[in-house]
């Protein structure tokens, strides 16, 4: 009997090796994920200056904008104002083209004080930063001066913005 019982008990722990679950093999590996970041800055939003609506430029109107400059973090960089599109416009005075290419002649600056020009010449007329990864607003200054008041109308410019870096 007891020969009987360990061979009963042989067949039933046998019986519960093979029909019981498969047990799965494991294998493992890693998975690399990587992002380069490159220095770059960009030119995200930049307002419009409007300096509204004068029927007589007797004292100055001055305006503001803002120009959002985003930079990777720690990139330095300048920004440029060119002289605008006006005919014979400088970096100390640009001009705004109206009815019969009259212009109206005005400043854009770095400072609220409006005593720096803001032009192209990096270490003389631009405005340096550091980028931290996020938008930086930077302000516009703008000064319209007294002037002989053209024609009535509206007047423009565009001003080209380099970011340098």
């Amino acid at each position: 009997m007891r020969i009987l019982s360990l061979a009963a008990s042989a067949t039933i722990l046998a019986q519960s090796m093979f029909t019981g679950p498969a047990v799965a093999a494991v294998a493992t590996g890693n998975l690399t994920v990587r992002i380069t970041i490159t220095a770059e800055c960009k030119v995200q939003t930049a307002n419009d200056l409007d300096f509204g609506s004068k029927g007589v430029i007797d004292a100055n109107v001055d305006q503001t904008s803002t120009i959002g400059v985003q930079c990777t973090s720690g990139q330095t960089y300048n920004v440029g104002l060119s002289a605008g599109a006006g005919a014979g416009a400088t970096v100390a005075v640009r001009k705004m083209t109206g009815p019969g290419a009259a212009t109206v002649n005005y400043t854009l600056y770095r400072d609220t004080g409006r005593t720096q020009p803001w032009g192209v010449t990096i270490g003389t007329d631009t405005l340096a930063g550091t980028g931290n990864g996020n938008v930086q607003n930077l302000t516009v200054y703008g000064r319209v001066p007294p002037q002989a008041t053209p024609a009535a109308g509206v007047y423009t410019d565009t001003v080209a913005i380099t970011v340098t870096y």
